[in-house]
């Protein structure tokens, strides 16, 4: 498991729906976190790319291009190959984990979001 020690605390959050972006950008502000967000896959590789987060909280099932292969993609290009990738999807089934995990995720939390899981999530990737 790669744990983040530098001093980036930008987390990238792609998520296709709202609300569910609003909520991670809320929890994620009120500690500290500077936060970028996507809402399908290609945006995700973009602002990776662009924004060179330490963290990035990614859905799986998104338009455009889904998490699986973004994630793939973004651990191909090498400024953004290392950054950590947590996987936040609505399935919990074992397959889409397995899925996730091969795709390059790092961990898998399925939603609705334990907030006091995902803030220790958080702290473990980024040095803040």
């Amino acid at each position: 498991m790669h744990i983040n020690t530098q001093t980036n605390t930008t987390v990238l959050v792609v998520e296709d729906y709202d609300d569910t972006r609003f909520l991670l950008r809320a929890m994620l502000e009120m500690r500290g976190y500077k936060v970028v967000e996507a809402a399908d896959g290609r945006q995700a590789v973009e602002v990776a790319a662009k924004e060179l987060p330490g963290l990035i909280l990614m859905d799986l099932n998104l338009p455009v291009l889904d998490g699986f292969e973004a994630t793939r993609q973004i651990h191909a290009q090498a400024p953004t190959r290392d950054v950590p990738v947590v996987a936040v999807p609505a399935q919990c089934g074992g397959e889409y984990r397995r899925l996730a995990l091969e795709a390059g995720c790092l961990e898998y939390v399925s939603k609705p979001i334990n907030f006091h899981a995902m803030n220790d999530i958080v702290t473990r990737y980024l040095a803040h």
